[in-house]
């Protein structure tokens, strides 16, 4: 083990499952102090009582305005300034725009969109001080590529993309990294509306990732020298044909 990340604190958000939880096992693995952000207490908990005492948990509410404007303080009351922070958290909705549920739509755009960009904030100002840092956002191939089956959530991650290229360019000069990593479909609970049958043929012709393989490519955008940065990272099983 190389420990790459020795010394380094990370957050997470949306870090009790799925990609987020597999970003933290890996970060964990190279020697990294990581602060678990959910808001499933009980689950927090009991993963970083499992993963040991360099993982903290932090219970927030993402679609609290003032609970994620208050998260830098707390990352750094718990385990130090942060070095790395991952905007993993999100929603998806797919479906027919013409058929779709607008009161679904905003609580997964706020989410998608307004809470990430709004944790981003939060931890700037102290990168910018520091004049170091790295941001990633988990977005997808969605925001690329238009999905003809996922408008909603296609526009949120084109948001995501908007957002995270502007804004990189604008911390640059202050020693801040900033990248996405944009995967294909993968087993998380984001697919859970998923019909099973669907799901079912998904697995079986391999067409979906696991999320130990999204983590290690967020890894690698990590661990480059600094004077590097990914700005955009696609990964895709490679059956899936876009």
């Amino acid at each position: 083990m190389a420990h790459q990340l020795k010394g380094k604190v990370a957050a997470i958000t949306g870090a009790a499952s799925g990609i987020g939880l597999a970003c933290a096992r890996a970060l964990l693995d190279e020697g990294a102090t990581v602060v678990l952000i959910d808001r499933a207490e009980d689950r927090l908990n009991q993963l970083c009582a499992e993963l040991g005492p360099n993982a903290k948990p932090l219970v927030a509410d993402l679609l609290d305005g003032p609970q994620v404007d208050g998260i830098a303080a707390r990352i750094e009351d718990i385990a130090g300034p942060v070095d790395i922070f991952h905007a993993n958290a999100g929603a998806y909705i797919g479906g027919p725009a013409a058929e779709g549920d607008p009161d679904a739509w905003d609580r997964m755009l706020n989410l998608n969109i307004n809470a990430a960009f709004r944790s981003v904030r939060a931890v700037l100002p102290g990168m910018i001080e520091r004049k170091t840092g790295d941001i990633i956002f988990t977005s997808s191939v969605a925001g690329v590529v238009p999905v003809v089956w996922e408008p909603i959530y296609t526009a949120s991650k084109f948001a995501v993309q908007a957002f995270l290229h502007a804004t990189r360019r604008q911390v640059s000069q202050h020693g801040i990294r900033m990248g996405a990593v944009l995967p294909g479909p993968v087993v998380t609970a984001l697919l859970d509306d998923w019909p099973k049958a669907k799901m079912e043929e998904a697995l079986a012709n391999g067409s979906l990732m696991q999320p130990e393989e999204v983590s290690a490519a967020v890894l690698f955008m990590l661990t480059r020298p600094r004077n590097v940065v990914i700005r955009d990272l696609v990964i895709l099983p490679n059956s899936v044909d876009l």
